[in-house]
């Protein structure tokens, strides 16, 4: 079973940062592709970014594109978010998934078959 543990989030006021950490404790996560995902209040969960398992490949929709990068440390077995220019519209539980499907990019919440509990992320002056 996997487990993926989320942290990182908090309150923020408009215009600031957080990095948000997935820790894998399942080995074979490391050669998974990987995602950060979002789901505001009465809203789906909708895909930031996702990284590939090698190379790596990294993907962003327009939630995380151009303010948001996605890293990882292979060593680690660790996923980061790092988020920048942070808007109260960014305000959401952060969910990160592993296990991708096998093609790319994976963007669908049905596309990973691991998740972690979330995390809070409050952007707000």
């Amino acid at each position: 079973q996997a487990q993926l543990a989320e942290s990182g989030g908090g309150l923020v006021q408009p215009g600031g940062s957080l990095k948000l950490t997935c820790a894998a404790s399942r080995q074979t996560d490391r050669n998974s592709r990987m995602g950060w995902f979002r789901q505001a209040p009465g809203k789906e969960r909708e895909l930031v970014a996702a990284i590939s398992q090698s190379a790596p490949y990294i993907y962003y929709t327009n939630l995380g594109k151009g303010r948001f990068t996605i890293s990882r440390d292979y060593a680690r077995n660790t996923v980061y978010l790092q988020m920048t220019s942070l808007k109260p519209e960014d305000t959401a539980v952060y969910y990160c998934a592993a296990d991708g499907a096998p093609f790319w990019p994976v963007t669908e919440t049905t596309g990973y078959r691991y998740w972690g509990q979330g995390t809070q992320v409050t952007v707000s002056s």
